[in-house]
């Protein structure tokens, strides 16, 4: 059966167990899928249907598993949203982007400032939300934006909307992003939109933006724009590849939207990819180590997949998997080095494919590109022939 449309959907920061190497990135141990269903054993049938609770690491209930699942290893180094998706995309790093433990240096601040015309305050690792508790009451006093990072490549300014301009602090966000090359090329500089009166009552705002650097290599996206095949991201997909290789793009915030905007984009006929980014896993529950509400939301996305599955056509592939881990059980805020899963599923299946440990991400670009009848496999191992077995 000739493969017309895949639908990829990364459940960010869903990742499926420690990498071997990953007590180097400080993570040994973590486990974002498997301690959440240890500790709030969330309800999620659609997804242990598909194959979820036979991926090494995870658990759950015994079920019938009509769909393909497995798991994949991170090539790239580094556990970074950028890195993740590149990989998944079929574009691999070998060496990570630069990391600021101890704030930016003064070239860098110095630099910025000068290019947006004002000071600047924080300049240090923190939580996103602890942040603005410290120094939001100050930012709206004095105007200056908030600047911060994490154990992540980023460079992320905060501002009040009400005192700056969403579009202001886009500009920003831009003047970084020129100044952010070279050896300070940070994977993503982040607008962090907040509201509120004060502090214990600010809140970021769906209106987050990231200027991802542009992809350094031909991804998968670029080789099905290429061959005149149909490409569409949803969510922050267009900020991590720049629009490089996508015909459309749709910003919805938070999984809500992108999960409706998916299933308009499934009404349409086309040959090719939607790429779906599930941003709320990571940034609304995985940094805020928010176990309950982690689960509660692989349930609503669980809820969801009926819908989704309803409305595909035998030609289709709908493939879930990750970019990272950000285990809500673990020490601190940040991403964890995991592997992340693989489930596929289309409406002819009826009994369970092993798809075994990968050792990319990007065997799931080979695998896209074979159903769709490419001949590039990104120096990756497809998996299409498992599937059309």
């Amino acid at each position: 059966m000739k493969t017309q449309r895949i639908f990829l959907i990364v459940l960010d920061s869903v990742g499926a167990g420690a990498l071997p190497d990953a007590a180097a990135y400080g993570d040994e141990g973590a486990n974002t899928l498997g301690h959440i269903v240890q500790q709030a054993a969330p309800r999620l049938p659609n997804l242990y249907a598909m194959g979820l609770g036979r991926i090494p690491g995870v658990g759950g209930p015994a079920q019938a598993v009509s769909g393909a699942y497995g798991r994949a290893a991170e090539r790239s180094a580094g556990k970074d949203t950028t890195t993740g998706h590149w990989e998944i995309a079929g574009l691999r790093l070998t060496r990570p982007f630069p990391t600021y433990p101890h704030g930016f240096p003064p070239e860098v601040i110095d630099a910025f400032e000068k290019a947006i015309g004002r000071q600047t305050l924080g300049n240090v690792p923190a939580s996103g939300t602890a942040i603005l508790d410290e120094l939001g009451e100050e930012h709206m006093r004095t105007g200056r934006p908030i600047v911060y990072t994490s154990a992540d490549s980023v460079f992320q300014i905060a501002c009040h909307e009400q005192i700056v301009p969403v579009e202001t602090l886009y500009g920003m966000c831009r003047a970084a992003r020129a100044l952010l090359q070279g050896e300070h090329a940070v994977g993503r500089v982040i607008a962090r939109p907040f509201v509120g009166e004060g502090r214990g009552r600010f809140q970021r705002t769906g209106r987050r933006r990231d200027f991802s650097l542009p992809p350094i290599g031909p991804t998968l996206l670029n080789a099905l724009f290429d061959a005149g095949l149909f490409t569409m991201g949803i969510g922050k997909i267009e900020d991590i590849f720049c629009m490089s290789g996508l015909k459309e793009s749709d910003h919805a915030a938070g999984n809500p939207a992108c999960v409706a905007s998916l299933l308009k984009a499934m009404e349409r006929d086309f040959c090719g990819l939607v790429f779906v980014n599930l941003v709320d896993f990571d940034s609304v529950y995985g940094h805020r180590r928010d176990v309950d509400g982690y689960a509660r939301a692989l349930e609503a996305f669980d809820q969801s997949l009926p819908d989704i599955q309803s409305r595909m056509r035998p030609g289709d592939w709908l493939i879930l998997t990750a970019d990272h881990g950000c285990d809500p059980t673990y020490t601190g805020t940040d991403h964890t080095r995991e592997y992340v899963p693989i489930l596929a599923w289309r409406p002819s299946m009826s009994a369970p494919i092993d798809l075994g440990t990968r050792e990319t991400y990007a065997d799931i670009a080979a695998t896209v590109a074979e159903l769709l009848g490419l001949q590039q496999r990104f120096g990756a191992a497809s998996f299409a022939n498992l599937l059309e077995q």
